[in-house]
């Protein structure tokens, strides 16, 4: 491998559900790896055992694939790595760079209380030289008066002094490595040029550097901390207040492609005001020092827009395809759903849409008989008030009449219930499009009549009418 090579890493722990901001810390590695023809890495972070299982590894790995980010190297599991951290912990301790300490937080926190200390831990075993056993964790001996200084991408010059950092746990008292060991063995371990990650872990980056240049380990990577992703409030994207698991918007029926392309621009994007662009563009572009470090708001309604417009543009083919992949997702079977009645009205479908999960409720009364019809019989009531209870039984009354009898085909069907309106001089289509599929707006009307056939169309008519008594 080169020494100039690019090999950069994505690191999420093990959680049920990958988190945009996670996603968005993926892309944004996955694109520098493609435009510096790097390497890009999975690792998984579970030293948590509780989280090692297969089912916590697919929620992570699965939305990466939806989404087409390729990994080239993994994904290695920090849980099959430990013995590396544990020789790498071992070898502080003989060096004096780390001990044991036998403090439990309950004595630290009173030992604080009384002495009004607010940094953390106070290195109370520092000197006492404890030997290893049950209950001792093992604490890296943070240097005194030193600082730190990380030169990251986005953010600048980032100085941390030493004496503000306490002495920080590298093993519990159970025996097990912390994330930060872990991280700063594997990093060097797989020779991670850069780390890409987002301004959370700010505040672990100068430990991860101090145990790294204990440990001897030559020129450490360049950071990138990536701004952190805000809802509305402006405060942290949280799954209790927000949708926020990648999944969420799967479901809602965003495409992958409009995704990728809206996480891109969160704290991102060139100067061209420009939003929606192909990936091999986005790579081209795609760089950290153009990164922006103030928190990126994260806009429901753009993604809606971008996702819209990325289901106008695709060809009637494969929106029929998408749309019938995301029907059995969500496990939306209607009766006479047809690929060709889907194509028929596909420009008419793309037109009014935001996101899939909008076009079961423009085609459920066209495919289904036990369509949710919720607003059948309280719209006509409401169209009643408007209209009046004559004008309304009139249109129905004509519209079987005319409808029973005319040419069943789009064109004809059109002029007939134009013509309903012109001869009782008043609003024909919105009564017969209540009655028929049960909504006020959806499609242009006349198409879908002629698909949905005569009988159904009198049936519906029949049932409304009757319904007003």
């Amino acid at each position: 491998m080169s020494p100039t090579a690019t090999r950069v890493r994505f690191a999420p722990a093990p959680s049920g559900y990958l988190h945009v901001g996670s996603a968005r810390s993926a892309l944004f590695n996955w694109l520098f790896a493609n435009k510096m023809d790097g390497t890009l890495i999975l690792r998984i972070e579970d030293t948590n055992t509780e989280l090692a299982k297969p089912e916590f590894y697919d929620a992570i790995t699965e939305p990466l694939k939806w989404l087409g980010l390729k990994w080239d190297e993994g994904p290695f599991y920090q849980s099959q790595r430990v013995e590396k951290y544990l020789n790498a912990i071992k070898r502080l301790l003989d060096e004096s760079l780390a001990y044991c300490c036998d403090c439990s937080r309950e004595s630290i926190e009173a030992r604080n209380k009384t002495k009004g200390f607010k940094g953390g831990y106070d290195g109370h075993c520092r000197d006492r030289e404890i030997r290893d056993g049950p209950n001792v964790t093992i604490r890296f001996k943070t240097p005194k008066n030193q600082t730190v200084e990380i030169k990251d991408s986005i953010r600048g010059n980032v100085t941390f002094d030493t004496n503000e950092l306490e002495d920080f746990i590298i093993r519990r008292s159970n025996g097990t490595p912390v994330f930060l060991v872990a991280n700063t063995v594997d990093d060097a371990d797989m020779q991670i040029t850069h780390v890409i990650r987002g301004e959370d872990l700010l505040n672990t980056t100068p430990k991860i550097l101090l145990m790294w240049e204990a440990l001897g380990y030559g020129p450490s990577p360049q950071y990138a901390h990536l701004p952190l992703l805000v809802g509305e409030d402006k405060k942290k994207l949280s799954k209790r207040k927000h949708s926020v698991a990648l999944g969420e918007f799967k479901t809602m029926g965003i495409l992958p492609e409009s995704m990728v392309n809206y996480l891109a621009l969160l704290g991102w994007g060139p100067n061209d005001d420009k939003e929606i662009r192909p990936i091999e563009e986005i790579i081209s572009l795609f760089s950290l020092e153009d990164i922006n470090k103030a928190p990126a708001y994260f806009d429901m309604k753009k993604l809606y827009h971008i996702n819209a417009e990325y289901i106008r543009a695709l060809p009637p083919e494969m929106f029929v395809s998408t749309v019938i992949e995301y029907f059995q997702l969500i496990k939306w079977e209607p009766a006479y759903l047809t690929p060709k009645v889907l194509h028929d009205l596909a420009s008419s479908i793309q037109e009014r849409i935001e996101k899939l999960a909008d076009v079961p409720k423009l085609v459920d009364w066209l495919f289904d008989d036990e369509f949710p019809a919720e607003t059948d019989e309280k719209e006509i009531k409401k169209i009643t008030k408007a209209m009046s209870l004559d004008k309304v039984t009139d249109v129905l009354d004509l519209a079987v009449e005319e409808l029973e009898k005319c040419t069943w085909n789009e064109t004809t069907i059109g002029e007939t219930i134009n013509g309903i309106g012109h001869t009782l001089e008043t609003k024909s289509q919105v009564p017969i499009r209540i009655a028929v599929t049960g909504r006020r707006v959806g499609l242009p009307l006349f198409k879908p009549m002629e698909i949905l056939g005569r009988q159904k169309v009198l049936e519906r008519l029949r049932e409304a009418r009757a319904g007003l008594g």
